[in-house]
């Protein structure tokens, strides 16, 4: 394995013990802060803004050299975390969330093409992975360890260890990351012309939709583990590495069968296979053996969608590359800011901690339509 994607997929990690850590430590937080649950929801949609926000900012940056384009972005992750770390309260907390999001998705698009550039031909799909990767073993490794921290000692411990693994992040890009020029310049207009056409945007739809069906969920996973399965507080360090465990199969598993088949197909059934997962979550809520086992199952349907499409969309997005790689985090991270509300929104109405897996159904029903008509109406060659 490439000392290069290595490097990056440990930025990657970061950011996944940046977003995902917070679904484990919520409730800490919030008492912490002296906030609802609910409120403390807000972190999650704030990050997800920052992401929105942030993505475009690549239609500026376009003629920057690769490289120096990735450590800049390190740079603000580094920063944001550090700030969160240090937050006294609510405001400070949300303004800190937002600012750690601003490069998540920036960094992803310009990932993608570092990845795709240096990866031999057959195996870009799986490059692409590997660098996602990153994020996947940290939602196994790095969201328990945040979780058992944030129970053990303080939740600000976690965010202290992600800003570590930004720095290292930062000195082994610097060391292992080729030299790569910045892509042809297509101007701002050009930037956007891919958008023109209807491929990238179902597979955007494939993204906002399909991850939204298990984000409504994974959002309020800690109260409904402890609520309605009655599991402990403590017991979510090792629910979360089941969780983690998920996204890596999950990731690993279509990224290779990406290489081999259409990847359209692939994240279709993924996303069509969770019209019936979901339900069955929610009918299982209160027993553990079967929650824990969609524990697993859910998460890895979640970055069975997201990871091949992150790579698809370089294929759709010629001319806009980058744009078109962080567009897929801004499709999934306002799919997770709208899913987390929805969801809380559902609970608040009464309806339990479980209800947020319903919520997710049709969801998962708009996804998989979207990504098998792209499948048969547009497809794309990924060789």
């Amino acid at each position: 394995m490439k000392k290069s994607l290595i490097a990056i997929a440990i930025v990657t990690f970061s950011l996944g013990i940046t977003e995902f850590g917070m679904m484990g430590i919520l409730e800490d937080v919030a008492h912490s802060l002296g906030i609802s649950v609910v409120k403390a929801g807000h972190f999650i949609t704030a990050y997800s803004a920052g992401v929105a926000v942030g993505a475009p900012s690549l239609v500026l940056l376009r003629k920057w050299p690769l490289k120096k384009l990735l450590l800049l972005l390190v740079s603000v992750i580094l920063i944001g975390n550090v700030c969160t770390a240090a937050s006294p309260g609510y405001l400070t907390m949300l303004v800190s969330r937002f600012i750690s999001g601003l490069p998540h998705g920036a960094f992803f698009g310009a990932a993608a093409i570092v990845a795709e550039k240096i990866a031999p031909e057959g195996r870009k799909a799986g490059s692409v992975a590997i660098v996602l990767g990153g994020m996947t073993v940290a939602n196994m490794v790095g969201v328990p360890l945040a979780t058992f921290l944030s129970n053990a000692i303080d939740w600000r411990v976690a965010f202290i260890v992600v800003s570590a693994c930004a720095l290292v992040g930062l000195i082994a890009i610097k060391s292992y990351v080729p030299a790569l020029p910045a892509l042809p310049d297509t101007g701002i207009k050009g930037q956007f012309h891919f958008l023109s056409k209807p491929g990238p945007w179902l597979v955007y739809a494939g993204v906002f939709f399909g991850q939204a069906s298990v984000y409504c969920w994974l959002s309020y996973i800690a109260p409904m583990m402890t609520q309605v399965t009655h599991f402990s507080q403590s017991a979510m360090t090792w629910i979360m590495v089941v969780v983690g465990f998920g996204m890596v199969v999950g990731n690993s598993v279509t990224g290779k069968l990406s290489d081999r088949y259409s990847a359209s197909l692939v994240t279709a059934i993924v996303a069509a296979s969770l019209v019936i997962i979901m339900p069955a979550l929610y009918l299982c809520a209160g027993y553990k053996i079967p929650s824990v086992i969609f524990a697993f199952i859910a998460p890895a349907c979640l970055f069975g969608i997201g990871g091949p499409l992150q790579y698809l969309i370089v294929r759709y997005a010629k001319g806009g590359e980058m744009l078109g790689g962080a567009g897929i985090q801004i499709a999934f991270n306002v799919s997770n800011a709208l899913s987390a509300s929805l969801g809380g929104l559902a609970i608040n109405q009464g309806f339990g901690y479980a209800s947020p897996a319903l919520v997710g159904v049709p969801f998962a029903l708009i996804g998989s339509i979207a990504l098998f008509l792209l499948y048969k109406k547009y497809p794309v060659s990924t060789k």
